[in-house]
């Protein structure tokens, strides 16, 4: 945070947009901090001084990404909707919004999360991801809860597992859709997986 009488000479939003797409196109460890000065228009020294580290900017752009595209997710854990419904939600929802041609392709916490390198440095990055994919399953797994309660899947469904299936489809998206699986193939693979839920 910057001293009081002393505002940002930046704006912080679109600062995190841009470094948003370049983390989401070429990935974290591929993007290189002179892609990120380019693309945000900062000097190495106003990057540094605002984030601490490419890896303190990496984790608000993670942030400001959910409060965005990433919000998506967020269908999961409407209660006004019966769990299938829910469950469809997010991951149509996701399908219709990693397949926007408006942004790069694919989710940016599925594409991140698999760190080469094990370093104390990237500890902020893994994380950052770790946290969000298990937040993820949390609201995943509660939804399940929710569809056993209600009849729509069998009372003796394993929880974990149908939280396991649900989560996996959904980061695996990312890569369906880079390989170049269209987004109708796609969704027609949702309904096979909801073929399972009876409807409330």
């Amino acid at each position: 945070m910057p001293p009081a009488g002393r505002p940002r000479a930046f704006d912080l939003e679109g600062v995190l947009e841009a470094a948003m797409l370049l983390f989401w196109e070429q990935g974290y460890e591929a993007t290189s901090l002179a892609q990120l000065r380019a693309g945000t228009g900062l000097s190495s020294a106003s990057l540094y001084g605002a984030f601490g580290s490419k890896e303190g900017l990496f984790k608000q752009v993670v942030e400001h990404y959910m409060k965005g595209p990433g919000g998506a997710t967020g269908v999961i854990e409407d209660e006004t909707l019966s769990a299938r419904e829910a469950v469809a939600g997010l991951l149509h929802g996701s399908i219709d919004m990693q397949a926007d041609s408006s942004h790069p392709s694919g989710c940016l916490i599925a594409l991140s999360g698999t760190m080469r390198a094990p370093g104390e440095e990237h500890e902020k990055v893994r994380a950052a991801v770790t946290a969000r994919r298990a937040a993820d399953r949390v609201r995943i797994r509660a939804c399940v809860e929710r569809g056993i309660a209600a009849g729509e899947l069998d009372a003796d469904a394993d929880v974990d597992g149908v939280t396991a299936m649900i989560h996996s489809f959904l980061l695996g998206l990312s890569t369906q859709l880079r390989d170049g699986v269209a987004a109708p193939i796609l969704h027609t693979a949702v309904d096979a997986l909801l073929c399972n839920w009876r409807r409330s």
